[in-house]
C-alpha cells in the first residue's frame, strides 16, 4: 500500500508559498527604512544589469535613512540614476564614494496604496498554496481510484491536506495583518 500523498512535500511548497510572500511584503516600504526598499534597484555595470547589492553595500544609519557605499568609484553615478529612476520616490545624495537616501514621510494615500500591493501580495501567496492543495487533492483522488489507498485513509489525509492548507493561509493572513499595522503606523 502506498502513502497517498506526500504530506512533507506538499508543506514544503506551501511553505515556500509563505517565504515568497516574506520577501515580497518586506521589500514594500514602511515608515521605518529597510535594506530591503532598495531590493528592486537594477545598476548597469559593466555592461549588463546588476541587483544594487551586487555593487554597493546598504546599510540603515537611522530610522529614515539608507546609506549605499559603492564599491567601486566609477560606478556611484550609475548607482545614483539608478536608484532615482527606480520609481521608489527617492533621492539619493551622493557623497564621495557613498549615497545617503533620506526616506520622506509617507502620506495617507501611499500608505494605503503600499497596503493594497501588500493584499495583492498575500492573495498571490494564498493562490499558490490553494494550487499546492489541489495537487495534493488530485494525488489522493488518484491514489484511492487506483486502488493504492482505501477510502478512510484518503478521507484522513485529505482533512490533514486542508488542516495544512488552512494554517498556512492563516499564517499568511497573520503575516499581512502585522504588515498593514507596520505600513499604516504614522
Amino acid at each position: 500500500m502506498s502513502e497517498g500523498v506526500d504530506l512533507k512535500e506538499l508543506k514544503r511548497r506551501m511553505d515556500g508559498a509563505i517565504s515568497a510572500f516574506k520577501h515580497d511584503i518586506a521589500s514594500l516600504r514602511t515608515g521605518r527604512a529597510s535594506a530591503n526598499v532598495l531590493d528592486p534597484v537594477t545598476v548597469e555595470a559593466y555592461g549588463s544589469r546588476m541587483p544594487l547589492n551586487q555593487v554597493a553595500n546598504i546599510t540603515v544609519p537611522e530610522a529614515r535613512m539608507l546609506s549605499v557605499s559603492v564599491w567601486d568609484k566609477s560606478m556611484v553615478g550609475a548607482v545614483e540614476r539608478a536608484i532615482r529612476e527606480s520609481n521608489l520616490g527617492l533621492n539619493p545624495i551622493v557623497d564621495g564614494q557613498n549615497l545617503r537616501i533620506p526616506l520622506p514621510e509617507l502620506n495617507e494615500e501611499r500608505r494605503k496604496s503600499l497596503v493594497k500591493v501588500a493584499h495583492d501580495y498575500a492573495e498571490k501567496s494564498k493562490v499558490a498554496v490553494r494550487h499546492v492543495r489541489r495537487d495534493g487533492m488530485d494525488d489522493l483522488k488518484k491514489a484511492e481510484k487506483d486502488g493504492e489507498i482505501g477510502q478512510d485513509e484518503s478521507r484522513a489525509q485529505s482533512e490533514r491536506v486542508q488542516k495544512m492548507t488552512d494554517d498556512v493561509i492563516s499564517e499568511i493572513d497573520r503575516l499581512l495583518a502585522d504588515k498593514e499595522k507596520e505600513i499604516m503606523q504614522v
